[in-house]
């Protein structure tokens, strides 16, 4: 009687592990998400290698498939989301702050601003303004997405607030941001002027966001590579850090640091932001006319 109710705990304790691990892995159910436009409309939809599946409602709450299937070649990939904010984050890798030290400013997450019309989709022109100097530089970033309205978020729940993740590339103009004796007050064109906010193609959610392979390619030769783990502060301390002073809405972006040495971008130039498991965001370089 004893074996029989010992194998009987047993095989309920394998059910409930199995039950816990099934859920476990739908609630981390992995789904590439596009925004495209196809027929003179807008939609998203769900991408499967090369096909994409339009889908109702919102990838926001409640969606389901439709059966209405394109091939990726056939639509115009637009920038994943229409964000009310998006944010970039100063200094979040130790390789790009130069320091075997973090400064002590950057122990705390420093965000800033970047304006809603520096977006610019996959394919899209990054267009140098006429009146910018040599050194415009790229920067690749991973992009969170966010999922639902978070205010003052505890970081132990932040990412329950994120969708997902995409590509970005954070163009800076370095004289407008750092010359002593020009520098702007804040980096509203440095980092804000129209398409200096590359983005996309795809979102994709239940990743591990804080462990993934970013790479830059300018003109198919490799400029920054390196994991997202090596993120100062990860994506869960940035959410909760920005929620406790401005209130993120669905959509809404946070760019989350470059890494490495950056360097110019010239009229001409192919830039591609790769990150692992997401898809590649590619922009050809212009200059203003």
């Amino acid at each position: 009687m004893r074996l029989r109710t010992c194998l009987v705990i047993l095989v309920l304790s394998c059910h409930a592990l199995l039950f816990h691990v099934a859920t476990a892995e739908a609630d981390h159910h992995v789904v590439k998400f596009a925004r495209f436009r196809a027929d003179g409309n807008v939609h998203f939809g769900v991408v499967e290698g090369e096909a994409i599946h339009e889908i109702s409602g919102s990838i926001f709450g409640d969606w389901e498939k439709t059966d209405t299937v394109r091939a990726l070649s056939e639509v115009t990939l637009l920038v994943p989301t229409r964000p009310r904010h998006v944010f970039a984050m100063a200094g979040n890798y130790r390789s790009h702050l130069e320091n075997a030290e973090i400064p002590p400013k950057f122990r705390t997450p420093q965000p800033f601003f970047k304006t809603p019309s520096s977006l610019v989709r996959h394919e899209g022109r990054i267009v140098i303004p006429q009146n910018a100097t040599e050194e415009v530089h790229f920067e690749a970033e991973m992009v969170v997405v966010i999922g639902k309205r978070a205010r003052d978020v505890a970081k132990e729940d932040a990412l329950d607030y994120v969708l997902g993740v995409t590509c970005g590339n954070d163009v800076s103009e370095r004289y407008w941001q750092n010359d002593e004796q020009h520098q702007d007050v804040q980096w509203w064109r440095a980092k804000g002027s129209d398409t200096f906010g590359p983005c996309g193609p795809f979102i994709v959610t239940g990743l591990n966001y804080d462990d993934l392979l970013l790479t830059l390619r300018l003109n198919g030769e490799v400029k920054q590579r390196e994991r997202t783990s090596q993120m100062i502060h990860d994506v869960a301390t940035q959410v909760s850090f920005i929620s406790q002073h401005v209130t993120l809405l669905p959509g809404d972006l946070i760019f989350t640091g470059t890494s490495g040495e950056t360097s110019a971008l010239r009229p001409g130039d192919v830039v591609e932001v790769e990150l692992e498991s997401v898809g590649t965001l590619r922009n050809r370089v212009v200059r203003e006319r």
